[in-house]
């Protein structure tokens, strides 16, 4: 039996109107179907539990009904069963809001699964922290923690499968969980079948990025040319019983799908080839295969397994502080070399002004603003120089009021020179940062709870 998943998001900001293509094209299959959406990052994630504190309910996914409008009422209809992790900090309000869109499509009594569980912030202090390896830092104080989440496994989306729910809505989740749980529900694979499982996680992996493997992040005029890059096709993957796969697209839709796109998402954040760590499954790709097998069509086999690990990542969001930034342009004749002046004149008014633990940064975008601007794109060092620079400053500091007069000095450049300066931009906000641990397996307790629609569903 073959089991197909379509992937509609790899990220929240993704296109909106991915899934229509893909849903035609699941609706084709004589199989069991599935379309997730990934729409999580951590930052994300700390981003949607800064809007909860303000707006309690808020939270989950800004874009939830632009994703889901368009083909909600085709999946429920077809057979075709949703998972996302559209709740992010708030699955509860994210099942509100896909009751409300059930409902519009004039099928109330829509069997909606919400997984939580993944949320610690009440219980930091009674769990057994770890820092993640590389990480030094002891856990943050409490009253400072925006976000504490768990990434969780398959395990609770496939109760909710089992329980028929036909929309799976969770918070953090690990990404290819999205994909393992209906692949464990319609194979029957065993929770310690560690070679399926790790087949399934591949095959979330390969997915969960959209249009990462069709194409999308992997074109490069010129080097590496793709068709279609407006009408990027999402992928499918199609998932036989043994662990086979075959990764394609909605046909007739942009991009492409090829050995060299695979193997660049199958290597995608991956640290260890021999040993990705998940909450499922350890999955070694050390053996794994790529083969072309028709057009837009690439087969993957040999994924290995072992046993997951005891631990379960876990990423702290909290407030450290305050960060700026601030922009200003110089353009036309000399524009590099006045926006060097600039630079220089802005370095020595902050050290003058400023404590000595002001962190600061400076681009000259147009020159150099990936890079370190400190290091390349030193005015005059480039022919061909370009008569179009804007001068970027961002600093951090644990008080707003040095970020602010940081981030003044800038805005004083429009009259303290060099000539021509303009279109000055500034914002502040709190400085948001991240760390990982590790928690006990046993020391996070999922649960889910089953709707129909807006009615609470029993057991």
């Amino acid at each position: 039996m073959t089991v197909v998943i379509g992937c509609g998001a790899g990220f929240s900001g993704d296109r909106t109107d991915a899934a229509g293509p893909l849903v035609e094209a699941l609706r084709r299959y004589d199989a069991p179907c599935a379309l997730m959406f990934e729409t999580l990052g951590e930052r994300t994630l700390a981003a949607a539990q800064l809007r909860r504190v303000t707006d309690s309910e808020g939270g989950d996914e800004p874009l939830l009904e632009a994703f889901l409008a368009p083909v909600l009422a085709d999946c429920l209809s077809s057979g075709i069963t949703v998972l996302g992790n559209f709740g992010a900090a708030n699955p509860e309000a994210a099942r509100r809001r896909v009751a409300a869109l059930a409902a519009a499509a004039n099928i109330p009594d829509a069997r909606l699964g919400v997984v939580d569980g993944d949320d610690l912030r009440d219980r930091l202090a009674s769990l057994d922290w770890t820092p993640w390896e590389g990480e030094r830092r002891p856990l943050p104080d409490a009253d400072a923690v925006v976000a504490a989440n768990a990434y969780l496994g398959a395990e609770p989306l496939l109760e909710a499968l089992h329980r028929r729910a036909q929309v799976v809505i969770t918070g953090r989740v690990a990404d290819p969980a999205l994909a393992l749980a209906p692949l464990r529900y319609h194979h029957g694979w065993a929770p310690d079948d560690w070679d399926r499982l790790a087949a399934g996680v591949l095959a979330g992996h390969l997915i969960e990025c959209g249009t990462q493997v069709t194409g999308g992040y992997f074109a490069d005029p010129g080097v590496k040319e793709v068709p279609g890059m407006a009408t990027l096709g999402y992928p499918i993957v199609e998932v036989e019983r043994d662990g086979r796969l075959v990764v394609t697209k909605p046909p007739g839709t942009g991009g492409l799908v090829t050995e060299q796109t695979v193997r660049e998402q199958l290597l995608y954040e991956i640290h260890d080839p021999s040993a990705y760590l998940t909450p499922d499954v350890v999955l070694d790709l050390s053996e794994v295969t790529i083969r072309q097998v028709g057009p837009d069509r690439v087969a993957v086999s040999g994924a290995r397994g072992r046993p997951a690990p005891e631990t379960l990542k876990t990423t702290v969001s909290f407030l450290d502080g305050h960060q700026g930034e601030a922009e200003i342009s110089y353009a036309g004749p000399n524009a590099v070399a006045r926006a060097g002046l600039a630079r220089e004149t802005l370095r020595q008014r902050l050290a003058d002004r400023c404590p000595p633990s002001l962190r600061a940064r400076f681009d000259l975008i147009g020159v150099s603003s990936v890079f370190d601007g400190d290091v390349v794109g030193q005015p005059g060092s480039n022919r061909g120089a370009p008569d179009d620079v804007r001068l970027r400053l961002a600093v951090e500091h644990d008080r707003r009021e040095v970020v602010e007069l940081a981030t003044q000095e800038l805005l004083a450049l429009y009259c303290c020179g060099p000539a021509g300066g303009g279109g000055v931009r500034r914002r502040h906000s709190r400085r948001l940062k991240t760390a990982s641990y590790l928690i006990p397996r046993e020391q996070v307790r999922p649960q889910v709870t089953l709707y129909l629609g807006d009615s609470l569903h029993a057991p």
